[in-house]
């Protein structure tokens, strides 16, 4: 099966348009940076640094820009509130969204403009657009007029009556048609300077839509492969976008229009508005990146991610979130397994980092490397290949209980360990692929002095032990002390399963770790 991507434009899928080997252009609209990130404000990325990722495995070379937006309306407003400048509240909040990116290991993006950066080319193609009047400047304000584009609305499949009807406009006298929007905003009394400048119109600001245009044909050319973002952006603002840019250029803006699924809550949408956003520090307190990355992959990009039941209280965390902590911790046991079983860390596996489709895999591990790759060319069904991976953990657990890798000779079956060590690869090769299972999970602490928490947990695993073994001494089933001595044995796990600390008992010994 070749690569099949679903276009929004298009509302289809159809064969990716490039070979392997040829270079990728991909622009993704980026945040405004005016509050701290929340988890909603990383699903893009996520998805995106993920389509790089197989994209690159495949063998094409990607180019991925990530936009931000560091001047605009809601900046003003809340660099007002807290009493600084607009520059500097854009900067505090700009390295609070590369230090979320870099926890949820999205390490793809190759450029981040700043659309400050950009005034003069935002200035270019306004000018130019006002010359082919296809925009108007009305009193210090520049406006794209929607009537000159004939096929304004073609992204969302609707005419720009529809358009206006169902969704709220930017009311303004000064626009001919009530669709029109704001390239270009002239200065209001009593603004900041230095969210001024000059320009043939008068000083002010460039409009949202304009920025996107100017900053991708800038980095990436007048056409891009593939244009990413939030459903929420469809339109106005790609709308906008293609309009804007294909009346510049007079060419295609973007050959492929990707938009990823919101996150939801059961109770309905996530949103700053509604003061139920979970900012990507305070979940991370509870679940590390990789499963906040893992969860936003179990299912397709285009789909709604379900959050689940949660009461925006401090330290609580969505049930989803904690649904996907207990599925992603099969990879952590498995990977507990393999250090026990070889000596060595999972995590420092070096697995192949390109398409490994001509490789020749022991017994019949080729087939879920075939399943997974058939998945991530459906559109990229992280969902699917998602279900792949645990299908391959649960084999090679079944195998490693077979073979008796855990014991020693002459138990121990030697002829299974290459078929397990190479399933162990494959893991880590498909989980690079997703963007997970690159380090090991930081444990999260318990309090107090590591050292004596770790003397605790020893004394108590033995004490349980000897409970144990005494318990299994006694011969009579019907002795009341052998009940006892278990129900003892029961009551230590299970308080320690309301620590959130889970007990694992091997043929090597008891081991101990934080989490399910």
């Amino acid at each position: 099966m070749t690569l099949q991507v679903y276009s929004t434009l298009s509302r289809k899928k159809d064969a990716f348009h490039k070979k392997p080997g040829e270079h990728v252009s991909m622009y993704v609209c980026g945040p405004t940076v005016y509050k701290p990130s929340h988890i909603g404000h990383m699903v893009g990325p996520v998805i995106f640094d993920t389509v790089k990722r197989y994209l690159t495995y495949l063998g094409f070379d990607v180019t991925w820009v990530v936009n931000i937006t560091d001047v605009d309306d809601k900046l003003i407003v809340r660099a007002k509130e807290l009493n600084t400048t607009v520059p500097e509240l854009a900067e505090r909040m700009t390295k609070d969204y590369h230090s979320c990116l870099a926890l949820l290991n999205v390490t793809g993006i190759d450029r981040f403009p700043k659309a400050t950066e950009h005034i003069g080319g935002m200035i270019a193609i306004i000018a130019k657009l006002v010359e082919t009047e296809h925009a108007y400047p009305a009193n210090g304000d520049v406006y794209f007029d929607v009537a000159k584009d004939a096929d304004y609305g073609k992204l969302c499949g609707f005419d720009p009556e529809q358009l206006e009807g169902g969704t709220r406009m930017e009311a303004s006298s000064k626009k001919r048609n009530p669709g029109d929007f704001a390239l270009w905003k002239g200065a209001k009394p009593g603004e900041p300077k230095e969210v001024t400048w000059d320009s043939p119109w008068g000083p002010g600001r460039p409009g949202w839509h304009i920025e996107c245009s100017a900053m991708s044909q800038q980095l990436l050319g007048d056409t891009i492969d593939i244009h990413g973002g939030g459903l929420d952006l469809r339109f106005p603002h790609h709308e906008n976008e293609l309009a804007q840019s294909e009346s510049y250029t007079e060419k295609p803006f973007s050959r492929i229009w990707m938009h990823n699924g919101l996150l939801k809550l059961r109770t309905g949408k996530m949103a700053g508005s509604l003061g139920n956003v979970l900012n990507v520090a305070d979940a991370v307190k509870v679940v590390n990146g990789e499963v906040l990355r893992f969860f936003m992959l179990n299912t397709h990009y285009r789909s709604p991610i379900d959050l689940g039941d949660w009461e925006p209280t401090p330290g609580s965390i969505p049930s989803g979130l904690l649904n996907a902590q207990k599925a992603f911790d099969t990879f952590v046991r498995f990977a507990d397994r393999y250090r026990r079983i070889m000596g060595k860390s999972f995590y420092a596996i070096d697995a192949p980092t390109k398409g490994s489709h001509r490789r020749r895999f022991a017994a019949d591990l080729g087939e879920y490397m075939k399943r997974f790759g058939e998945h991530m060319d459906d559109d990229f069904n992280t969902g699917g290949a998602v279900g792949v991976l645990f299908e391959l953990a649960t084999s090679l657990n079944r195998m490693a209980d077979a073979g008796h890798l855990e014991d020693s000779a002459p138990k121990r079956d030697e002829a299974v360990l290459p078929v397990f060590v190479e399933g162990a690869m494959l893991i880590k090769e498909m989980g690079q692929i997703l963007g997970i299972f690159l380090q090991k999970p930081e444990e999260v602490k318990l309090g107090g002095d590591d050292n004596l928490v770790a003397g605790l947990m020893e004394l108590l695993i033995e004490l349980r032990n000897n409970l144990r073994a005494t318990a299994k001494g006694i011969a009579d089933k019907a002795d009341p002390t052998k009940k006892i001595l278990f129900d003892q044995t029961d009551l230590i796990r299970k308080r320690l399963g309301d620590l959130n600390v889970s007990l694992e008992d091997r043929a090597g010994g008891t081991t101990w770790r934080v989490g399910s």
